[in-house]
This record gives structure tokens, sequence and C-alpha cells, in this order.
């Protein structure tokens, strides 16, 4: 499968590199560029890729107001944002989340972790560096916790299900999670998946947000 892909940067040059490394893979395209967000929202309309390379700071709308338009636009439903960015801080990985990005990389990346990045969230998949994931599920293990909301979300999954989704909210890999439950990895990825489809949500990370905003995981 061709991955196509749209660069958001305000800087000609780390556009070009970009362009350069992801050429270096015959699966992926470069379908077009942006240097402000709001070029950036107008392409993914026009274009359609699957995945939007995303900087934060760019002239006028930013990137991660740009990342939340695509997200809420219906016809951008199989469209994934990475965010590409230079500054790995809280507040940045959190606003990039809840505006909907399956993906936050630093620039450091080095290239091939930047192609399969774009492999990985054009599959369907989340993909954050591992110390982003740990400061994720750092941040929901320590606010206050939310009124009792009856787990109303959480309905529609089997009792395995919430199972799952719990050990999936405390970090543990899929391998991990296998063992805990005495399953195997894929029958623990299966269970993820049908979880994700049964509440709507796009990937791994919003099942955290989720788990922790239900009660389902102990603070």
């Amino acid at each position: 499968m061709t991955v196509s892909v749209l660069l958001a940067d305000d800087q000609h040059l780390v556009r070009a590199g970009f362009r350069s490394l992801l050429k270096r893979d015959r699966g992926i395209v470069v379908a077009g560029e942006a240097a402000t967000g709001d070029e950036a929202v107008r392409a993914t309309r026009a274009l359609r890729p699957d995945v939007v390379l995303m900087d934060i700071r760019m002239p006028g709308l930013d990137g991660i107001a740009a990342t939340r338009l695509i997200m809420a636009d219906p016809g951008l439903r199989g469209c994934r944002v990475i965010i590409l960015t230079t500054f790995e801080t809280d507040e940045y990985v959190f606003a990039a989340l809840a505006a909907g990005a399956s993906g936050f990389l630093t620039k450091e990346v080095d290239p091939e972790g930047l192609r399969h990045a774009v492999r990985v969230v054009a599959a369907g998949e989340a993909l954050l560096s591992p110390s982003v994931t740990r400061r994720v599920i750092g941040q929901f293990a320590y606010r206050p916790a939310p009124a009792p909301a009856g787990g109303a979300r959480l309905a529609a999954l089997t009792g395995r299900e919430r199972e799952v989704v719990g050990l999936v909210a405390t970090g543990l890999s899929n391998e991990e999670i296998a063992r805990e439950l005495v399953i195997s990895p894929l029958t623990a990825k299966t269970h993820i998946t049908r979880a994700i489809a049964k509440l709507g949500i796009r990937d791994r990370v919003q099942l955290v947000i989720i788990a922790y905003e239900e009660g389902l995981v102990g603070r």
C-alpha cells in the first residue's frame, strides 16, 4: 500500500529535508506541502493524504489548531496527523493529543524512525515515543479523580475487554498484557482493536484517557 503524506512546516528547508527522507521509501509519496496551519487544512481537504506531518509553531493558525480542524472534518476521517516538533513539553503533548493527533515525535527522530512512524500511523495505530507515553499515563494518573460516571462509555465492552483496557492504561504492551492474562499477544491485540471500535475512538492513546476518565484504573 502506498502512503500519501502532506508536509506542514513553515521552514522550506525542513520540508525539503523531510521530503528527501520520505522519498527513500518507495511505499511513501509526498502529496503536497504547506507553510501555515491554514494552508495545511486547505491542502488536507484538497489532497486527502493518509498522513499529515504537522509542525506546531507556524504563522497564523498553529499546528494544534489545524489538527483539531482536520480531525473534526467528517470528510477526513481516514486522515491521521503526526505532530513533529522540537518542543517536547507537556503543554504541547497533551494539546496535540486532545486535538486528535495519532503521533507525537520530536525532530530529532532518525530517518528510519520517521518513515516507520508514517507507516504505523497510516495503518491506524498510535505512535508516541516511550517518554511521551509515560508522561501521558502519568498526567492522567495524577489528575483529580472525576465524579463517578458509572463507566457509561465502557458499557459496550465485555468484561475481558475492560480488563485489557485497564492494563493498557497502566502502560503495558500487548506482550505484557498477554503474560498477565495468560493469553496470546494476538488475542490481546484483538481485544484492544475491538474496544477501540466499540468506543468509536482512534487509537490506544485514547483508550488510556477514557480508562482514567471513567475510573476504570485506580489512582
